[in-house]
């Protein structure tokens, strides 16, 4: 749906680091670099995502790269820099979902999330802190699509209008984090949200944020290749 005319936002997000405050100094979290900094070895949690986890050592190679990149000796670059990230013994784990307990739970210094669960992990443990590194990142947004063979189009539009009312938009924020990209229920969620760095990130965030493009199929096979060496890769 590039004109985004049979797509209806219902919410977004940035990837960024979720970091304890008492475990790590703010100064050096700025970076994506910091998940390479051996003063935290051991204590890096990686997401376990290909696009993601590929996207961010895209930009930690160079800065000037895409997230999308479909240049083969950038990819081979951001691959081998995650090899010896986990070859040097600073990864802890890779997941996703199960981070934002850990880090409530003490359990890692560092860890790539998404912005919502940073947002479910800070509201449990005041010692946790989200941030977008200056080199970039990935923004993204949920949206709510209807199939074209879709048997109860109607019912489906009713509830996609349901979605959109500002007390129902307002509700689904409160509950799950994420940013809303309704400006009725924005309004309603008033100065918590809207001072929120998390959930209202400034202009300045967006603006060195990039979406994910689809990749055809023989550049996803790259990617996927490249992936599979870096959770392959045994630790030195």
């Amino acid at each position: 749906d590039p004109e985004n005319k049979h797509s209806v936002p219902y919410m977004w997000g940035t990837l960024g680091i979720l970091y304890n405050t008492k475990l790590v100094d703010e100064a050096d979290v700025q970076s994506w670099s910091i998940l390479w900094n051996p003063k935290y070895a051991g204590q890096v949690l990686m997401m376990d995502s290909l696009r993601d986890t590929m996207g961010l050592a895209l930009i930690m190679v160079d800065p000037s790269n895409s997230m999308n990149s479909t240049d083969y000796a950038q990819l081979r670059a951001a691959a081998d820099l995650l090899i010896q990230q986990k070859q040097s013994g600073m990864v802890k784990a890779y997941g996703v979902d199960e981070f934002k307990d850990k880090m409530v739970a003490g359990e890692g210094a560092l860890a790539v999330v998404y912005s919502g669960d940073a947002e479910y992990a800070i509201e449990l443990n005041e010692d946790l802190a989200y941030v977008v590194p200056q080199e970039g990142s990935n923004i993204w947004v949920d949206s709510a699509v209807i199939p074209a063979s879709a048997v109860n189009k109607e019912n489906a539009e009713k509830f996609i209008d349901f979605l959109c009312r500002p007390e129902i938009a307002m509700a689904n924020v409160q509950e799950i984090g994420y940013c809303s990209p309704n400006a009725a229920a924005i309004e309603l969620l008033g100065e918590d949200y809207q001072s929120s760095p998390v959930m209202n990130p400034s202009d300045e965030v967006i603006a060195r944020c990039e979406y994910y493009h689809d990749l055809d199929e023989t550049w996803l096979s790259i990617y996927t290749t490249l992936y599979s060496e870096v959770l392959s890769a045994k630790v030195n």
